[in-house]
């Protein structure tokens, strides 16, 4: 076997190891859970099925090869169908965990009940990633190129009320960029989107001023085009010149992105920037035993180096499932995902920021209790 992939499969180990180290030691964690850590096959077989965002597609695209390359009766398949058709699906319990954007509703765990052998679904943090402000410009925009904006010019960019590349607010962040009389062409997300959740929830706390509406899955404004997906927004984006949209970093190309101003500078979508947001961010308060990890992510942040336009994104999953199979594979799964290995494949994957610290610790407490009786 060649020394690299030798080298990558000790990795998982050793990091699964001490994901069952941190298991064992939490709060009513069983210790049993995550068997598979201690480098021996888990013993799990069967299919089993994901649905969701499509800003984790190529993390998890990563992390079925990997898993797969130890557990090779498992046999993982993600549909990146958008955050809400995801959660959808796994609201009907035809797959086994679902991956959003956006964090789940009262309603959503209400009907959850349903589908769980007991409790209801929870939420937790498994990748993060900045959502890139990404236009294509002739002549302007490129691979690590970047138009300098704040967020007010941001939102009236989306809303309409700046419609060409060379306004004024546009040239005065700007004044050494030639800047065209070029229209502007908006594409947003046409599908149920946490990306959309997460860039709206930008705009409205960073720019309340100049976006009027409230966060939300469903793109609210009557403006630009519409386009399917990530992938749809990124290949729209690229047919036409003068376009600008939002998509996860990953997918950004060789497309200029935005530079967001932050206090008195202006920071470009980076994976560790993006990191420093969310873990300054303080966690959504939750009921006594609740397994929720949900970040409350501080858009409108200010502290130097931060990047505010992140994507915090999630996997959901029941407490207990109907089918011991399925609650096995979730537990050994979401814990390699989780795991520093886990989150290095997605990192060296898709430049996303890797989760660490106490922020793991708890999401790791609550997949570690996931029941498979």
């Amino acid at each position: 076997m060649h020394s690299t992939t030798c080298k990558r499969l000790i990795a998982v180990v050793s990091s699964l190891a001490m994901v069952a180290a941190l298991s064992a030691c939490g709060d009513n964690i069983p210790s049993g859970a995550l068997r598979g850590a201690k480098g021996r096959d888990t013993g799990i077989s069967g299919e089993f099925h994901g649905a969701g965002a499509s800003s984790q597609q190529g993390a998890v695209e990563a992390w079925i090869a990997t898993y797969q390359g130890k557990n090779r009766n498992a046999r993982i398949a993600y549909n990146p169908s958008g955050s809400g058709a995801g959660v959808s699906t796994f609201l009907t319990g035809a797959i086994a965990w679902a991956g959003t954007d956006a964090p789940l509703n009262d309603q959503q765990i209400e009907l959850s009940k349903s589908i769980c052998k007991s409790g209801s679904a929870f939420d937790v943090p498994v990748y993060v990633s900045p959502i890139a402000v990404i236009f294509n410009l002739k002549d302007i925009s490129g691979q690590g190129k970047h138009l300098n904006m704040d967020a007010g010019v941001i939102a009236r960019i989306f809303d309409g009320k700046i419609t060409q590349w060379n306004d004024e607010a546009i040239k005065a962040e700007n004044p050494k960029v030639d800047l065209p009389a070029t229209p502007i062409t908006v594409i947003h997300r046409s599908d149920k989107s946490g990306t959309t959740n997460n860039f709206t929830s930008y705009l409205k706390a960073a720019a309340p001023n100049d976006w009027g509406y409230e966060p939300q899955e469903n793109w609210p404004v009557g403006v630009g085009q519409a386009a399917k997906g990530t992938d749809g927004v990124v290949s729209s984006i690229g047919q036409a010149d003068g376009t600008i949209g939002y998509a996860d970093l990953a997918k950004a190309g060789n497309f200029g992105t935005v530079a967001v101003r932050v206090g008195s500078d202006y920071v470009a979508p980076a994976a560790d920037a993006a990191a420093k947001t969310v873990n300054a961010s303080p966690l959504r308060p939750m009921p006594k035993g609740s397994k929720r990890v949900v970040v409350n992510v501080n858009y409108a942040t200010n502290a130097a180096g931060d990047y505010p336009v992140v994507s915090s994104s999630y996997a959901v999953a029941c407490p207990a499932y109907k089918d011991r199979q399925t609650g096995l594979f979730v537990r050994e799964w979401l814990g390699y995902v989780l795991s520093d290995s886990g989150q290095k494949v997605a990192a060296d994957n898709t430049g996303s920021a890797p989760l660490g610290g106490a922020l793991t610790q708890k999401a790791l407490k609550s997949i570690g209790a996931v029941q498979a009786k």
